[in-house]
């Protein structure tokens, strides 16, 4: 009976911390449930960042939490950041135990779990570990191989083409689908794409809060938009670029040697990336580069080639594909620009979620090569 009520306490603190996906960043989305003799007194969720925890928003709500259960989706914080530890905080309140999903990867928030053991709190680790793990896969990421999770989006037809041949591609998916895509873009700290797409589409890559606040509510974003990066080799971006606008913040990330005799401008940076052996710019600096920004999730909206060389060097984490119940034809642009010449060469996809979304399909693909 304990197992059961412990599971269900903690799997409403996950939809709690849930709700935090679109503004938490560069926190990860914590969910806290507070529990005394069989009630809940109390939830939380992160606010953004600066703000208080889920612990500290559950424990206001609640009042009193003497002698209450804590239920907490990731392990309480011990260290002074732009917040005091949480850890501290749940002492103070006098719960009497507290059960937690995920130890924290942080290597200096980390310990609270340890705080509170000594403190004298029971302890309880790992219910529904591996949904919290999922739930903030790319902060778990940041801090375990070093840069997080990494997504590409692509839309494409049914026979897997995601352009004609003259590059045209506006629109293959409906207004749903595109909706949709805002979501992802909320929930993402930078979104990635090459000067080629940009040259071709001028796309702005920020989130549209119209079609976002449709879908979600405005409140949640915040005014935040995700940072904007473009692989500008040669820096060929044109000062009136829509991805250089935008309330935005925007970073070029150029060759090293390329004479740069123009000083960037607003909210747009600029940063010399190594080359790739394999052409273009080093993608794993890049990453690394990200992650020294504690951009946790990472999205890329691209044409097919960087899609593949992302694929082809192991970084690539997630597909997730909008498909269009329609044809383009032999000769239209394919999903990724990944030459492979054996069966034995393929990319393996393990299928995690499949739903329709308006008249077109949202596919998300897991990566199962090796990084």
């Amino acid at each position: 009976m304990t197992d059961r009520i412990d599971r269900a306490h903690m799997a409403r603190a996950l939809q709690l911390a849930a709700r935090g996906r679109f503004h938490a960043a560069p926190n990860p989305h914590v969910g806290c449930v507070l529990v005394r003799d069989g009630a809940v007194i109390g939830e939380g969720f992160s606010q953004p960042a600066g703000g208080p925890h889920a612990e500290i928003e559950a424990l206001r709500a609640a009042g009193d939490s003497e002698g209450a259960t804590a239920y907490v989706t990731l392990e309480p914080c011990n260290h002074h950041g732009r917040t005091g530890p949480c850890s501290e905080a749940l002492i103070a309140a006098g719960v009497s135990r507290v059960v937690i999903a995920l130890a924290d990867p942080h290597p200096e928030a980390g310990g609270g779990a340890a705080r509170l053991r000594e403190a004298g709190i029971a302890v309880e680790t790992g219910l529904l570990q591996g949904e919290a793990r999922q739930l903030v896969r790319g902060f778990w990421l940041r801090h375990t191989r070093g840069w997080g999770r990494v997504r590409a989006k692509l839309a494409s037809s049914l026979d897997g083409r995601t352009a004609m041949a003259s590059g045209e591609s506006q629109w293959i998916t409906g207004a749903a689908a595109r909706a949709d895509v805002q979501r992802l873009r909320a929930a993402s700290g930078a979104i990635v794409t090459g000067v080629g797409t940009v040259l071709a589409d001028d796309c702005s890559l920020t989130v549209r809060e119209a079609e976002f606040a449709g879908t979600v509510g405005e409140a949640v974003l915040n005014g935040r938009q995700p940072l904007r990066v473009v692989l500008d080799s040669d820096l060929r971006t044109p000062p009136g670029a829509k991805v250089l606008a935008g309330g935005g913040e925007t970073l070029l990330l150029h060759r090293e040697g390329l004479a740069v005799d123009v000083a960037p401008a607003g909210r747009v940076s600029l940063q010399a990336v190594p080359a790739s052996p394999a052409g273009g710019l080093d993608l794993r600096t890049m990453l690394h580069l990200l992650a020294a920004r504690e951009v946790n999730e990472i999205l890329v909206e691209s044409g097919p080639r960087l899609a593949g060389a992302l694929l082809a060097a192991g970084l690539l984490d997630e597909l997730i594909v909008y498909q269009a119940p329609c044809l383009l034809g032999s000769a239209g642009r394919p999903l990724v620009d990944l030459p492979l010449e054996r069966m034995a060469d393929k990319v393996p996809l393990a299928l995690t979620d499949q739903r329709r979304v308006g008249a077109d399909w949202r596919l998300t693909f897991t990566v199962t090569q090796d990084h």
